[in-house]
């Protein structure tokens, strides 16, 4: 069977379905490749690589429906591209079902088979076919480079001959997969940079990738992450209120604000207001990535770029993967080709639509002549669901006293065990050693236990848990030198005196090294 790309007619889409590489991957499927000629031109592939790729091509988009029986496509069909299928054709694109009832009606009546790629579930097994992870990744990363584009000053701060320069503040409002990349770019920038999401269990990762997580002091039962396939569940007007007061009081203070919030089936959520904006300062940027589906700031304009009365900059550009057309065709591309490798389990070029699988059932949106929209649940949660944890009952002030009490004496008993066997283990050696042995042995013990409880109650913050292991040894080291370098013979006093001094540079070396990784992270 064979697979056609056309070329794509919705205005200003310069990317492809199909690549010259991911071509190669379909024809070790067992399928031929045919692609609109000028297809991939604008995101950089030229007839010539796909002609070297044994990719057959077709000068216009009629001819190609009719030779393809398996059409991939990035944005949904139009009115004419959807007359153009049959029941023995499969389409594979964007969609958007929920959106778009009338080009399902016209698909379910053509007898066609209709795969979107926005509607593939979010579980484990199905992220290598995950189209809207794949541009929502690349649309974050850009939103950054845009508003640096906008922004008038550095991100990271600088100290120079000619003055300071503070970093950028930068909020990224929802931290789904293009907030993280968001938050990925700002850092990486060097901005100081704040995310917010009303999912908390989300805020380990923001803190890991540097950023800081804006806390709201209000407590709301959130939805489990698994019953909305990843995505965040409408909030409460009590948690919205207070979500827009904590925005207004950051208003003043960001230099730059992106938005992602976005719920499925649903218009963006306004979560930028236009008395936020002009809280901001002039020069400010707002970047609105939720722009397509109606923005998160109420000044975005779609497609737009706007500047408000107090000289804020507000982007609504709908286009960001586009405008990375080569990487972000690359990704598209190879997320249709996985999704090509589950439905050809055979590598015979021969589809076999199951709606048993997951994955297939839940991404067809129609299937012979009939709408398959919306999907079942699927099998498999998108995140395991865990188990609440229990809270330990609250503890009277006299039960707490008695808990302590009862392990201080279980610490205690420990502590005098240990000793009693200690004892006996060294008395037994004493009784068969001779006296000298028995004088560095105390040494050792008594250096052991000193160097170690000194060293090892450092915090953690002047240096690493694996450092404090190294310096807990070389502080054994010292402390048995010093105990041996005022005895013994001029050899036992050279070498205790090099121990002092190479376990010293080991030690307040560590410190110092620390000490300067420590001032690289630290903002000016």
């Amino acid at each position: 069977m064979k697979i056609g790309t056309p070329k794509e007619v919705f205005e200003g889409e310069r990317r492809v379905a199909m690549t010259p590489d991911s071509a190669l991957q379909l024809q070790k499927l067992g399928y031929e490749c045919a692609i609109e000629t000028g297809a991939g031109e604008a995101a950089g592939f030229s007839d010539a690589a796909y002609e070297a790729a044994g990719v057959e091509i077709l000068p216009t988009a009629a001819q190609l429906f009719k030779a393809a029986d398996i059409i991939a496509k990035v944005r949904e069909p139009n009115e004419t591209e959807a007359k153009r299928l049959s029941a023995d054709k499969t389409l594979i694109s964007f969609f958007w079902p929920a959106q778009n009832a009338e080009m399902l009606e016209l698909c379910k009546s053509k007898g066609a088979s209709v795969i979107a790629m926005d509607m593939v579930p979010r579980i484990s097994r199905a992220q290598k076919m995950d189209a809207l992870s794949s541009m929502a990744n690349i649309a974050g990363y850009r939103a950054v480079i845009e508003a640096g584009n906008n922004f008038g000053r550095f991100f990271t701060g600088q100290v120079t001959a000619a003055g300071k320069v503070p970093p950028a503040k930068v909020l990224i409002v929802g931290a789904g997969v293009a907030g993280l990349a968001a938050i990925g770019t700002s850092t990486s920038l060097g901005a100081m940079t704040y995310a917010f999401d009303v999912r908390p269990e989300v805020a380990e990762q923001i803190e890991s990738m540097g950023a800081e997580f804006v806390y709201l002091d209000f407590a709301e039962e959130t939805q489990d992450g698994a019953a909305t396939g990843g995505y965040a569940a409408p909030s409460s007007p009590e948690f919205r209120e207070a979500q827009l007061k904590k925005f207004r009081e950051l208003a003043p203070e960001m230099d730059i604000v992106i938005t992602t919030a976005l719920i499925p089936g649903r218009d963006a959520p306004v979560l930028w207001t236009k008395d936020m904006v002009e809280m901001m300062k002039p020069g400010s940027v707002v970047v609105d990535l939720a722009a397509e589906k109606g923005g998160n700031c109420e000044l975005t304009e779609k497609d737009q770029r706007v500047v408000s009365d107090n000289g804020v900059v507000i982007i609504g550009y709908t286009d960001f993967p586009s405008r990375m057309a080569t990487q972000a065709s690359t990704l598209y591309s190879t997320n249709i080709r996985h999704m090509m490798t589950d439905l050809t389990p055979e590598k015979d070029g021969q589809p076999n639509h199951n709606m048993e699988d997951d994955v297939i059932r839940g991404a067809t949106v129609t299937h012979e002549g009939e709408i398959t929209f919306p999907p079942p649940p699927p099998k498999v949660k998108a995140i395991a669901a865990q188990k609440p944890k229990e809270k330990a009952p609250e503890l009277t002030p006299e039960e707490k006293r008695a808990a302590e009490v009862a392990a201080f004496k279980k610490e205690t008993k420990t502590q005098v065990t240990l000793l009693a066997v200690g004892g006996l283990l060294l008395l037994a050696v004493g009784l068969v050693a001779p006296a000298s042995f028995m004088q560095h042995f105390i040494v050792f013990v008594l250096s052991v236990f000193i160097g170690f409880q000194v060293i090892w109650n450092v915090s953690h913050s002047l240096h690493t848990p694996l450092m404090a292991v190294t310096n807990a040894i070389s502080s054994i080291i010292i402390l048995g030198a010093l105990m041996q370098i005022g005895s013994g013979s001029f050899l036992v006093i050279l070498l205790a005196a090099l121990s002092v001094f190479m376990a010293g540079i080991n030690i307040f070396g560590g410190f110092l090294v620390t000490r300067r990784m420590l001032a690289m992270f630290q903002k000016s």
